[in-house]
């Protein structure tokens, strides 16, 4: 059995499980506390370090274990949530959670994942504070639509222009960020010369899936929650639907999938294929969907940009 640690991440603390020793051990979440993390984790020489993703709470974690070179997993809280239950353990204590983790990834056998540079962590949050604009702002177009009275109706004017303003912020700094990294810049190249794909798209894309052009294709269309899942069992047979992924990266794509329907020689043929077969245009979109990340993937993978296919 893979020996692991467990940790569960909060706004304060770090609580750690040893699996092979049943050892637990509670840290501050700060750099002191991470300091003495690392020395307890490299005195217990394990094979890999086990943590739910949680944004800016396992940033400094994440990056201390990286620098001193300990290999880390990265889980999606959901999963590790499914995997406690199918465990039959339904409690729910930061110290369970810990050795929840330290069992699933020697259980599951989870491989280590690429640590993520402080730019990308930085882009990562810009997006979402972006994405929380967004919703401020429809909440706002709401407000001031069915506002009467002028007092109201002047200062959710106020706000919203205010709200566009700071959109209009991040962006330029999403972008000013980009540009600065070579690496970055070079592949928001080459995804923008892919018709249907603007530079907002290009950046999201790069923010909510860094491993993009790591992957194979059927990866790729699973971690975005594209990829079709089979359902029957003896002879029944029921309908193949995508499930799980990253939805705010499904979310990145589907208007540039629409748009690629109409401006993308190859999408548009993609499109017309399954239409034309009888299929219902949401399940074409999101094939087309499917068929764009794959084509990102590839792109990024070969260091190229996109050129229409010849018949």
């Amino acid at each position: 059995m893979n020996d692991t640690i467990g940790i569960d991440i909060s706004k304060d603390t770090l609580d750690a499980f040893w699996l092979s020793k049943r050892n637990h051990k509670q840290f501050a979440n700060n750099k002191a506390g991470l300091r003495a993390l690392i020395r307890w984790v490299r005195k217990a020489e394990v094979s890999l370090v086990v943590f739910e993703a949680t944004g800016v709470y396992h940033r400094l974690l994440e990056t201390g274990l990286a620098t001193q070179g300990i290999a880390f997993a990265r889980v999606n809280p959901r999963q590790a949530r499914r995997f406690a239950e199918g465990t039959g353990q339904l409690a729910k204590t930061d110290r369970v959670d810990a050795a929840i983790l330290a069992r699933m990834g020697s259980l599951l056998e989870l491989g280590a994942d690429q640590p993520r540079s402080e730019t990308q962590h930085d882009l990562k949050q810009l997006a979402t504070a972006r994405q929380a604009f967004i919703k401020d702002r429809t909440a706002a177009r709401a407000r001031l639509q069915t506002a009467t009275h002028p007092l109201l109706k002047k200062q959710f004017a106020l706000r919203l222009r205010q709200i566009e303003r700071d959109i209009a912020k991040i962006n330029a700094t999403i972008e000013a960020t980009v540009a600065s990294d070579k690496d970055l810049d070079a592949r928001a190249e080459i995804l923008t010369s892919i018709p249907g794909i603007a530079k907002i798209t290009a950046f999201a894309l790069l923010i909510d899936m860094p491993e993009l052009g790591r992957l194979s294709g059927k990866q790729v269309a699973g971690l975005a929650g594209l990829a079709p899942i089979s359902r029957k069992s003896g002879k029944w047979q029921g309908k193949e639907r995508i499930q799980g992924g990253r939805a705010s990266l499904r979310k990145a794509i589907y208007l540039p999938a629409v748009v690629a329907t109409r401006f993308n020689p190859d999408m548009k043929a993609k499109y017309e294929q399954l239409t034309s077969a009888g299929k219902c245009k949401k399940l074409a979109i999101t094939a087309v969907m499917r068929k764009l990340i794959v084509m990102a993937n590839a792109l990024l993978r070969d260091g190229r940009k996109w050129t229409e296919t010849r018949a």
